[in-house]
């Protein structure tokens, strides 16, 4: 079998996987970009690989993503129309599922104003509001959008749904297409994104959509980075539209340190820990998508690259 290729400028993640590999699928032979050997690579396993590092693999037939997304992709453009597959973590629901109820709770409940005023030593207790009271929009109704928003009309909330296609949910009150968006989002408490990256919701976090939710509302960020128009919901924050937002995804990982979001109070930032597959998962996943490549059989969990997902 061919080598098969990690590209990524995390060095930490190239380690953590190499050695997942060696437990998981030790007969397959597992290089760096540096490696002589990798210009052989027949499978590439990648999370945002530096510009260009695709282009350079002649023999390259299938591009791996170690994660469920594929937009990273794009941080090398001028790879070759090859397959796309990505990792499905059957896990990968429970945890999305915890970071979202955690994120609620801390609005819903008012934590994030709790902490602020520990800050300033203000000893202040907010009105609590019922589950019923507290108005949650998911956007992204797929087997991770879906299952939460479920989930959290089944704990009492007021939950709606929004998705490109119709779909129907026990206790979410659901809408579709760009004709549903503006009664999706009117009014809304706490809106959470969980999108897939398509031209059509690139930058769907922005002004527009801000000044539609309820005055003071936050917004959860857990689809993609470039889902976000960065300036206009720093400004939302800062001008008080928006009470704040948690964004767990960036386009450029790590975040740089110059970027606003990092110093822009009412903004909370955690690093792409809202969930995410074992190493031991990928590996296993991505090997047998390599013994499917080599045996002509079809691959698992491919990506429609029309569709983005």
């Amino acid at each position: 079998m061919k080598p098969l290729v990690l590209l990524s400028a995390d060095t930490v993640l190239l380690g953590q996987l190499q050695n997942a590999f060696a437990r998981q699928a030790p007969e397959l032979s597992v290089v760096l970009a540096d490696d002589p050997a990798a210009r052989d690579a027949e499978v590439a396993a990648c999370w945002f690989p530096p510009a260009g590092s695709l282009a350079r693999l002649p023999n390259l037939k299938l591009i791996h993503s170690v994660a469920a997304g594929v937009d990273h992709l794009g941080t090398d453009p001028e790879h070759a129309e090859v397959p796309v597959c990505r990792v499905v973590d059957p896990a990968h629901r429970q945890g999305m599922a915890e970071y979202v109820r955690w994120a609620v709770i801390h609005y819903h409940r008012d934590f994030d104003r709790a902490l602020k005023q520990q800050q300033r030593q203000v000893w202040l207790r907010h009105p609590q509001k019922p589950a019923a009271d507290y108005r949650i929009g998911v956007m992204g109704l797929g087997s991770l959008g879906g299952a939460i928003a479920e989930e959290l009309a089944a704990a009492g909330y007021a939950v709606r749904g929004w998705s490109r296609t119709a779909k129907r949910i026990d206790g979410v009150q659901t809408h579709a297409g760009d004709e549903g968006f503006a009664a999706f989002l009117d009014g809304l408490d706490l809106l959470v994104n969980l999108l897939p990256l398509t031209e059509a919701t690139r930058g769907i976090l922005c002004r527009k959509t801000f000044e539609a939710l309820a005055p003071g509302a936050a917004v959860v960020n857990c689809g993609r980075g470039a889902h976000v128009a960065v300036d206009e919901l720093i400004d939302a924050v800062q001008d008080g539209r928006l009470r704040g937002a948690l964004l767990d995804v960036f386009e450029k990982e790590p975040l740089p340190l110059d970027s606003r979001l990092w110093t822009t109070p009412g903004i909370a930032i955690t690093p792409h820990m809202a969930s995410a597959a074992s190493h031991d998962c990928i590996a296993r996943q991505i090997g047998e998508n390599a013994r499917r490549l080599e045996a002509g059989q079809p691959l698992l969990n491919r990506v429609d690259t029309r569709l983005g997902y």
